[in-house]
């Protein structure tokens, strides 16, 4: 892979680690502790409240996740070894990585 095309991938996983700390700090506020509302109605609300900190939760946990793969795909570029499946060590499509730059697997292996 060409100098050029790597540039494109590392400037793609940048705008989407971008986005990913613009979602982070505005999730924040749905991962605060659940305070008991007084002037709610009673146990319904507290609940609610209870289980949208939990889905805030799941949803920052996917985020890293995300992260994770993308600084992974950032190694294998440094590493010489980004587009390449790591399953098979054939080349990974062009336009699978451009949709998802953190693709480690080309489709034949990751649907296999």
């Amino acid at each position: 892979m060409n100098e050029e095309s790597l540039q494109e991938f590392r400037d793609l996983i940048a705008a989407r680690m971008a986005e990913l700390d613009a979602e982070d700090h505005m999730g924040e506020a749905g991962q605060a502790t659940v305070e008991l509302d007084q002037q709610a109605v009673g146990r319904l609300s507290r609940m609610d409240a209870l289980q949208n900190q939990a889905m805030a939760k799941a949803t920052s946990a996917r985020r890293k996740t995300e992260r994770a793969r993308l600084q992974a795909a950032l190694s294998r570029m440094d590493d010489g070894e980004f587009g390449y499946c790591e399953d098979c060590g054939d080349a990974i499509a062009p336009g699978r990585l451009r949709l998802d730059p953190a693709a480690s697997r080309c489709v034949d292996c990751a649907s296999g």
